[in-house]
């Protein structure tokens, strides 16, 4: 039952990290501009959340769930408002971005990715909202039978937590090989892209508001 535990943990982990959201926007805005190092740095810091998150879900802490329920629209007003801010700021870089020409050019190490990340994931609802489904579907499977206490909860959320991991290795991996051989222009289109992303992203959370 264990490994079956882990073996479910790992892949609703890994695929729960997969769809284009405003975290892997970010991240790889990170790997990007930053390299490798950074780009990772925000990729743990987000498979550490989806763990903390997931866990959270899994055992039912009714004195953080009840406040995020509660405050539902501010903090979906906060999300849109980073999301906005986050998308100006990677569109100015886009016009002004200079592409390292060695990895010994790009910046120092800095807090800035794992910080983002974290006003990200934390002022986004529909993340948590998101384990929360995990968790009943992972409750009522009999494959999992989770139950709001004991070891498994947090088997499987450690195990989600690897499973997102394995995706952002292999995300950022690919990005921080393959960066530095794009041409400015192409770097230019990209943070462009990415910002159009993201501000798309606060445009829908706006709507769920008035939903």
């Amino acid at each position: 039952m264990a490994g079956l535990i882990i073996l479910v943990g790992l892949i609703v982990g890994f695929l729960a990290a997969i769809p284009l959201g405003p975290v892997n926007v970010y991240v790889i805005s990170q790997t990007l501009k930053r390299g490798f190092v950074h780009g990772f740095a925000g990729a743990m810091t987000t498979s550490v959340l989806d763990a903390v998150y997931c866990l959270i879900a899994l055992i039912g802490l009714s004195q953080i769930t009840d406040p995020m329920m509660k405050y539902l629209i501010p903090m979906k007003v906060l999300a849109s408002f980073v999301l906005i801010l986050l998308s100006v700021r990677l569109y100015r870089q886009a016009k002004t971005f200079a592409r390292p020409a060695t990895p010994q050019e790009l910046p120092p190490l800095s807090a800035k990715p794992i910080l983002g990340v974290i006003l990200l994931y934390i002022s986004n609802p529909t993340i948590y909202i998101f384990w929360l489904g995990v968790a009943s579907m992972t409750t009522a499977h009999p494959w999992t039978h989770m139950s709001n206490s004991g070891w498994r909860p947090v088997v499987f959320a450690v195990a989600a937590g690897l499973g997102s991991v394995l995706w952002y290795f292999l995300l950022i991996r690919f990005v921080a090989k393959h960066h530095l051989q794009f041409q400015p222009r192409t770097f230019k289109r990209i943070f462009f892209g990415l910002a159009l992303m993201l501000f798309g992203f606060a445009i829908y959370t706006v709507t769920t508001i008035f939903a």
